[in-house]
């Protein structure tokens, strides 16, 4: 790929309360409207985790406008993770309302370098927890015309039910962090979300009925953990139009770290077949 110039420029969406989604907007100097690629982390991440800037700038260099942010509630703010009240009360309802907010930002040319973006072709790319949020927000909103998920999750739920019943018991339980050995809070009120929604946060449920109205890309790197590897194999028979593409011998991140120390092949890999996909579909 030919080199080019990549404008980065930061936003802020105040959503009240003191909560903020910070993140960044990336476009290439290319003629013409391009397609809006909202990009959404996963759980214990953030938008400048690792792969991400790297991802976004080449996604912009293929032509998309890219959005990358932080979920009000990953536990963020200035540096990793400097927000753990937030993180602890962080929902699938709160993520889904952040998804909402930034596509609205997009729709009503609130983004900087608005009058780059194609606001009628939208899609998003998710890693992880927020592949799982991706499907279930294309199932909500039809603007949405395209997904890809990179190692994503099957269930919403992603504890096992010891943890639960701790967090019920006392009002809390902590998941260790091993990169930056902070014990990380889960409220309890994050499994109320889980049961109050229902079937909405269903996620092979959602996939089944979302692929037939829009063309879906699930990547899964072979040597991912067994939860999130029987997970692809329950997505794929839930929704058997979904197209899929099995990365041999990568693990979650694709093979890469944080602080980002470079490409690799696997990463290089799920980066083309997604850009092939979303250039095909969009």
């Amino acid at each position: 790929m030919e080199e080019r110039t990549i404008v980065t420029e930061p936003f802020v969406i105040d959503l009240g309360s003191g909560l903020k989604v910070r993140g960044e907007v990336r476009c290439a100097g290319l003629p013409g409207l391009k397609p809006v690629l909202l990009i959404a982390h996963g759980f214990k991440a953030f938008k400048d985790w690792g792969f991400f800037p790297y991802i976004a700038e080449r996604f912009a260099a293929s032509g998309f406008y890219t959005v990358t942010f932080n979920f009000s509630c990953n536990g963020v703010n200035e540096t990793d993770f400097d927000e753990l009240d937030k993180f602890a009360v962080n929902t699938y309802s709160r993520e889904q309302g952040d998804l909402a907010a930034v596509l609205h930002a997009v729709q009503q040319r609130q983004l900087p370098l608005a009058s780059e973006a194609d606001a009628r072709t939208v899609a998003v790319l998710g890693h992880s927890r927020g592949g799982g949020n991706a499907i279930l927000f294309a199932a909500e909103h039809p603007a949405v015309k395209a997904v890809v998920t990179w190692n994503g999750v099957a269930r919403a739920n992603l504890f096992d039910a010891s943890f639960e019943a701790e967090a019920a018991s006392k009002g809390v339980a902590y998941t260790p962090n091993a990169r930056t050995g902070q014990q990380m809070p889960i409220s309890h009120v994050f499994f109320e979300d889980l049961k109050s929604q229902g079937e909405r946060f269903n996620i092979a449920q959602r996939l089944s009925r979302l692929t037939e109205r829009i063309p879906v890309l699930l990547v899964l790197g072979s040597a991912d953990s067994e939860r999130i590897v029987t997970g692809f194999g329950a997505l794929r028979e839930a929704a058997p139009a979904a197209r899929h593409h099995l990365i041999e011998g990568a693990a979650h991140t694709f093979g890469a770290v944080h602080p980002f120390a470079g490409t690799t092949p696997a990463l290089e890999e799920a980066l083309n077949v997604s850009v092939r996909f979303f250039a095909e579909n969009l």
